[in-house]
């Protein structure tokens, strides 16, 4: 069944919206519970093309990263604060095994020259179907003061190639855990993009959001099909957006952290937060529930493949 959408614009930026015309020291880690066999990489032949990731890497400079489709970002540019760096050496990846996981640090002094955000994504080759990821949102940093308004994601993206682009799209969940963007404390957002214009700025999209704490582990599901964009938390409906807001072409799969333009907290201390993913899984041309969800990771485990990804093109 088709659903009508609502057409709004939020007063800032797409998730990773520079971050898309970019595609052109961990400390403690809460890792969750881990099953299944050690590190390999391997096929379970799944239902249809898949990609699944276990995060089961040594660094940042592992070179299994770039053969899988992965990069780790560097270098500046947005979305974030203006003259931010992008710090490739504070992705890391604690844990061994199925027991490893992602970790995205993002640090400052509270200056935006001494501020390191944290992105990885892959490359441009998912439309319809099933993402999903386990990611540990953080409320509080891992070291230093309180207070900036960190931005910490799941999403996908096509680039930008024109003001109001008909084939730009993105898909996210965002969640800012000390506010932002006129927010006073923690939202977490499920948002779907038709496109926009940056300069004056306009934007078509939807956006679905709720008021509360996330910190912690969570499964997050994006389905997309023909009719809908549906989001589901920890197993629950979340949002359901439909046309303009489809994606019409392949996009990427990124996970970044990054701070808020003007979201700096007004301390001279160090700081640093943490948010950390479980795994990246996608099914191609397949609708799946989250329980469904589950029993395709909880496979992938058991047969003790680490990384699969019999997804075409790219």
């Amino acid at each position: 069944m088709t659903r009508t959408p609502r057409r709004t614009a939020r007063p800032r930026t797409p998730a990773a919206l520079l971050a898309a015309a970019a595609l052109l020291a961990a400390g403690a880690v809460v890792a969750p519970a881990a099953t299944g066999s050690p590190a390999v990489s391997g096929t379970r032949a799944a239902d249809g093309p898949a990609l699944f990731d276990d995060f089961d890497y040594t660094g940042h400079t592992d070179a299994r990263l770039g053969a899988r489709g992965w990069t780790v970002r560097s270098g500046s540019g947005g979305p974030g604060a203006p003259g931010a760096g992008w710090a490739a050496e504070q992705v890391t990846f604690p844990g061994d095994g199925a027991g490893a996981v992602l970790n995205l640090r993002t640090s400052t002094d509270g200056t935006a020259a001494g501020t390191r955000q944290t992105e990885l994504y892959h490359q441009r080759k998912f439309q319809q179907g099933t993402y999903a990821a386990r990611v540990r949102f953080s409320d509080a940093p891992a070291s230093g003061p309180d207070g900036d308004q960190m931005v910490q994601t799941f999403f996908t993206i096509t680039p930008l190639d024109a003001p109001m682009d008909p084939d730009y799209g993105e898909l996210d969940f965002e969640y800012l855990p000390n506010g932002g963007w006129g927010e006073p404390s923690n939202i977490l957002y499920a948002t779907s993009w038709e496109t926009y214009r940056p300069d004056p700025w306009e934007a078509v999209n939807t956006h679905t959001e709720t008021r509360q704490s996330y910190a912690g582990w969570h499964d997050l599901v994006i389905t997309v099909d023909g009719d809908s964009v549906d989001y589901h938390v920890d197993g629950r409906p979340f949002a359901v957006h439909g046309e303009p807001y489809l994606p019409e072409t392949p996009m990427s799969i990124n996970l970044n952290h990054w701070i808020i333009s003007g979201g700096l907290a007004g301390s001279s201390v160090p700081r640093a937060y943490d948010q950390q993913v479980d795994y990246v899984y996608f099914a191609q041309g397949r609708t799946l529930t989250p329980a469904q969800v589950d029993e395709e990771v909880a496979a992938y485990r058991a047969a003790g493949v680490r990384h699969e990804d019999t997804v075409p093109g790219g």
